[in-house]
């Protein structure tokens, strides 16, 4: 079963797919890893990313992380085993990196790789649970870069919506069920 977890910022989305780890791993015989996405450009996100990291590993003990900004849909192929549930956060940091890296050139076209991704999704052999940013709530913004991101990530939100089980929506900490079992 893959999961779509969406949300604003600091909405819980990602407590919610660590609590999701958390129980995984209670089961006996279960792994879990994290796949991040975050790339840090300045002091203040590498700062971030290690509190994450720090923050993480008190919460959910078992889970492993695994850091890849670019590679998402290798990376589920390699880390999706039987038994193992692969945690990725987020896809809003990751399309981000394609469209708009700190290093080398945007991908023209991300339709190739939210196909990866999907066919990944697809193929996965243990439970995915997705996190994302849900942006699309908001005035459409002024510049052309960040209207295309706001379409491109909806684009993909209903891409991976579509292959997920079950999709949530967090708001205020609190878990709005969109799709699938409750």
């Amino acid at each position: 079963m893959h999961e779509l977890i969406l949300g604003g910022a600091k909405s819980g989305k990602s407590r919610c797919a660590e609590t999701r780890a958390a129980h995984w791993l209670a089961l006996p015989g279960h792994g879990a890893v994290l796949v991040a996405t975050a790339m840090a450009g300045d002091d203040e996100m590498r700062a971030r990313i290690e509190r994450h990291r720090a923050d993480r590993a008190a919460r959910v003990p078992g889970l492993a992380t695994r850091e890849e900004p670019r590679a998402l849909a290798a990376v589920l192929r390699e880390e999706s085993l039987p038994g193992r549930m692969v945690v990725v956060d987020c896809l809003t940091l990751w399309l981000t990196g394609l469209l708009m890296p700190l290093d080398g050139a945007p991908v023209d076209d991300p339709a190739a790789e939210v196909d990866a991704l999907v066919d990944a999704l697809a193929a996965a052999r243990g439970p995915v649970v997705l996190v994302s940013n849900e942006i699309g709530l908001g005035v459409t913004p002024m510049s052309r870069q960040a209207r295309r991101f706001v379409d491109e990530l909806g684009r993909l939100h209903q891409r991976v919506a579509a292959a997920s089980t079950r999709v949530t929506l967090m708001v205020a900490g609190l878990e709005l069920p969109l799709k699938g079992p409750r």
